[in-house]
């Protein structure tokens, strides 16, 4: 059986180095690429590959989400996060919302294609460094509530307290008490800086 994959990467170095390292291969069928989240999502609509090589930093949204969307929207196509980052919150984040593995983008041939298997027979693949990464414990990462995690996404998105308050069906003070909370937590002094770490993390 070949496997169709596809990759989702704004970089023609990346994606190049790894179509010329899969294309040859017997049991691979590649189906191309998307440099953004829209082209992905606008491409699956026609057809879908077995496993996405989708990368974390995409120029429209980021790997996480469309990892999240990808899956809701089409279960059964597999997804390995391809990023540069070995953060232990950005590897968890990706395989919360979905990915069955976690490559670098440094990664050889070999280990390509045995992340490709792994993942078309239900296991999960991850590179030596994802998993070294994962074992290691942070306290660095503050544990927030789901709804602080809806608002802190929508204060990255550049939307007002009352904005935010109108688009998740709560008051303007309620907000304004969980983006205090959000800013303790993180240990931010603005919003700018809540920001900025919540993206070091992978929460944004």
């Amino acid at each position: 059986m070949r496997v169709g994959v596809f990759i989702v990467d704004d970089h023609y170095v990346v994606i190049e180095g790894i179509r010329s390292l899969l294309q040859n291969e017997e049991d691979i069928e590649w189906m191309g690429h998307a440099t953004s989240a829209a082209s992905c999502l606008a491409f699956l609509k026609q057809q879908q590959p077995d496993v996405i090589l989708m990368d974390i930093n995409l120029p429209d949204k980021n790997g996480i989400n469309l990892c999240k969307e990808v899956k809701q929207l089409y279960p059964a196509v597999f997804i390995l996060g391809l990023s540069t980052f070995n953060q232990q919150a950005i590897i968890r984040n990706m395989m919360e919302n979905g990915a069955s593995g976690y490559v670098l983008k440094n990664a050889d041939k070999t280990e390509l294609l045995e992340a490709i298997q792994v993942v078309m027979y239900g296991g999960t693949h991850l590179s030596l460094e994802a998993a070294e990464a994962l074992k290691e414990q942070t306290s660095t990462m503050p544990i927030i509530t789901r709804r602080e995690k809806e608002v802190l996404l929508l204060i990255a998105e550049g939307l007002t307290n009352a904005e935010i308050a109108e688009q998740l069906f709560v008051s303007v003070p309620t907000v304004n008490t969980h983006r205090k909370s959000l800013l303790e937590k993180f240990e931010a002094k603005n919003t700018a800086m809540l920001i900025s770490r919540a993206i070091r993390t992978g929460m944004v």
